[in-house]
Formats: structure tokens, sequence, C-alpha cells
């Protein structure tokens, strides 16, 4: 079955003419070697995480300066040259009840801002698109649910080794080199600036599908259905990595998502559902009933 299904997304993806109109789409979620910090934020979610994670930094940057500051000063006045008799008291009241007081005005501060972010991500809004997500060992299913139709997602280069043919396959997907390992042989595709609703479970162990510049990782877990949602704003190649543990090929299950116009989507999607759903482009299935 997994045989069948990667030969039949790599005729789609050199067939289809809506896979043509995906070409050229700038990738933007990738990450780049040497470099430090966050993807280009692509969500509203992924712009919150990154702003909490500042004023976080910003907080405990201040409190690591002032912890030196306290030690130098300690070490230069309390030292034996500096201070020869020491004193003898056992207690400071003042200073205790600060020291409790001041960690949880800053933990509140800190779960003040932190808390609407988390809600904002947990409570799911209604979708405009609506994806099952199911991890696999090791590769990942999806199905269109609105649509009723799904296909799965596998690495480009099943052998793990870069050579000509694998550059070969990832050039014939509308990849470079720079993307090997990154890459799928089918994309999940949705439109820019539209909620979409992932379902995620598991089929045999517990994974976790994450796009980070989407902001987004939930845990695929077998026997459980969750969710995540997103809203991408800009048309883009975005990947992502199962980021839970699950067996020797974890590294080798990467995620690619493309988000495209609504007009290239909706020609995605008539291709999508004669492809993999077996209906013919024009068939009325309204109709039909």
């Amino acid at each position: 079955m997994r045989y069948f299904s990667k030969m039949l997304a790599a005729t789609a993806a050199l067939t289809a003419t809506p896979a043509l109109a995906q070409e050229n789409l700038e990738i933007i979620g990738r990450p780049k070697d040497g470099l430090m910090g966050f993807q280009p934020a692509a969500t509203e979610l992924a712009r919150d995480l990154h702003w909490l994670d500042n004023m976080v930094l910003i907080v405990i940057t201040a409190i690591s300066l002032f912890v030196v500051a306290l030690l130098v000063y300690a070490i230069l006045r309390f030292n034996r040259r500096a201070n020869p008799t020491p004193a003898k008291f056992t207690h400071h009241s003042p200073i205790e009840v600060a020291w409790t007081i001041i960690p949880i005005v800053i933990l509140v501060f800190i779960g003040a801002f932190s808390l609407p972010v988390l809600f904002k991500q947990q409570e799911i809004p209604e979708g405009d698109i609506n994806i099952k997500v199911t991890g696999y060992q090791w590769y990942w299913g999806y199905e269109y649910t609105d649509h009723e139709f799904g296909f799965e997602s596998f690495l480009i280069g099943e052998g793990k080794v870069l050579n000509d043919e694998v550059v070969a396959e990832l050039e014939a997907a509308g990849y470079s080199r720079d993307e090997f390992l990154l890459a799928t042989d089918t994309a999940v595709v949705v439109p820019v600036n539209k909620v979409v609703v992932m379902h995620l479970t598991g089929a045999d162990v517990i994974h976790s599908w994450t796009i980070p510049a989407f902001g987004v990782k939930q845990d695929a877990v077998p026997g459980r259905l969750s969710q995540l949602w997103f809203k991408a704003e800009q048309e883009g190649t975005y990947f992502g990595q199962c980021s839970e543990l699950c067996g020797k090929d974890h590294a080798y299950m990467p995620i690619t998502v493309k988000v495209v116009s609504q007009d290239v989507y909706d020609a995605w999607l008539q291709g999508a559902i004669e492809e993999y759903a077996g209906t013919p482009q024009g068939y009325n299935v309204a109709a039909a009933e």
C-alpha cells in the first residue's frame, strides 16, 4: 500500500495541472545553516509566540543581571578583607518578604501575557478547511474531510542519501537539493488567509505535527483526536518535522505545507478530488444524488 501511494503521489505531482500551478512558490519556512532564532512568522499565532519569547527574554535577562550584581556586591562587600567581623543575625524579615512577593509578582506578570497566547491556540475556531492528520511510522496521512479524499506524504529520497536520482526527484517536484530531508512527495495545500483546522491522531505510536513558521505543534496520539488551527497570511512553501520521538526513522518524517491563492487552491482541489477520490472533473455529485 505504501509503495502504491508513493507511485500515485509521484504521478500526480508530475502530471496534474494544479501541481504545476504551485511551482515558483517562495520557500519561507525552512531551517537555514548558521542562523539562530525563529523562522519568519506566517500566522498571528507565530507572531504572538515571538513577542512572548522576546518579552520573557527581557524579564529573565533583567533577573540574571540583578542576581549577578548582587553576587558581585556580596563578594566585594563581605569578603574577609573588607568585612573581617561578619554579622551574626539569623534572619531579615523585610528581605525575606521581598524575595517571596517579588517572584510571585513576576510570575503573575508573565502568566498574564502567556495564558492568552495559550488560550488562543487551544480555542479552536470553525475551520474553512478541515484536514484529518494521521501519523504513521514514518510518514503522514492527510484526509480533506470536507471533500472526502486523502493521500499519504513521504520523504523524497527514501534511501536518505543525497544522490543524482534523489536530486532529480526533488527537482521534478519543484524543489532543490537544499530541501533534501525537508520536502515530501505530496504536500498539504491550503489557501492563504483561511482558517485551517487539523484533526490529529496516531496510527501506531505518538507523533507530533508541527510547522514552526505557523507557531503550531500538536501531538498525534493513537486512540485520541486532538486539534490545532492556523491561518497562514503569506503564500509560500513551509516545512516541519515530526517532533515526538517515534522510532528509528523519526528524523525522516518531514511535513510540507504549500500556502497558495484561492484560485490556485480551487484548481488544485478540483484535480485532487479527481486524482485521490476518483471523482471526474465536472461530475456533479449533488445532481447525481
